[in-house]
């Protein structure tokens, strides 16, 4: 962790969390109260799997990959999570324990809050309770959405899959910055990162993108699309 901890700069941004503004004055300053911001450089890990969940975490800048460690050190890449994302799951009523771990892609601001804070505000405001609920079941939805496609596509369309994620709802252009490694890549469609590497060779041979280090172009949308729809 880099930089200032401090227990107020972070007040201002709650409310971009859209289940935060059916809150009352009261206690949305009962939130501002207990929690804090810290600020984490690209690489830092921000929580790991296994350890208490005693937070939720609402994203303030940057973007961040929550993952689930496999034996081995293999990793997998369950989402990229943008500002104004609020991170808090089952894990912090079934066993209390960090199912997942999430680490800084970019430089970012985390504004951490008390899981006690949550589970009160559950408790006394139906509307708060409500869209949580539909925050993590819409959540949850995509991620089981992703394990389906993973299973049943073909490496070419896993991964047009992810680069047309990352074109129309991460960057929402066709030029972006690859913010993930070749192995993270690989991480985030189940491949490894030679599979990796081919694949995005074979599409910028066939003039479906140019693909640098940290760039990707996206030049027939069209063709991209409908390898994703074939698998």
């Amino acid at each position: 962790m880099s930089g200032n901890i401090s227990s107020n700069s972070c007040s201002g941004s709650l409310t971009e969390w859209k289940n935060f503004r059916t809150l009352s004055p009261g206690e949305l300053e009962y939130v501002s109260q207990n929690r804090f911001e810290a600020v984490y450089k690209r690489g830092e890990i921000v929580i790991k799997q296994g350890s208490p969940a005693s937070n939720a975490l609402f994203l303030v800048t940057g973007l961040a990959k929550t993952y689930m460690e496999g034996p081995g050190g293999k990793n997998f890449i369950i989402s990229i999570d943008k500002p104004g994302t609020m991170l808090t799951g089952q894990d912090s009523y079934v066993n209390s324990r960090n199912n997942f771990s999430i680490s800084a892609l970019t430089q970012l601001k985390a504004c951490f809050i008390s899981i006690d804070v949550i589970r009160h505000l559950v408790r006394v405001n139906g509307d708060f309770a409500e869209g949580l609920l539909q925050d993590m079941c819409s959540r949850n939805f995509r991620w089981y959405e992703r394990m389906i496609n993973l299973n049943h596509k073909k490496m070419p369309g896993r991964l047009a899959d992810t680069l047309l994620y990352f074109a129309g709802e991460l960057y929402m252009a066709d030029e972006f910055e690859m913010i993930l490694s070749r192995q993270e890549l690989g991480e985030m469609t189940n491949m490894a990162r030679e599979s990796v590497v081919r694949i995005l060779g074979e599409f910028e041979e066939t003039g479906i993108l140019k693909s640098e280090t940290n760039r990707i172009r996206i030049l027939d949308r069209d063709k991209l699309m409908l390898i994703s729809e074939r698998g």
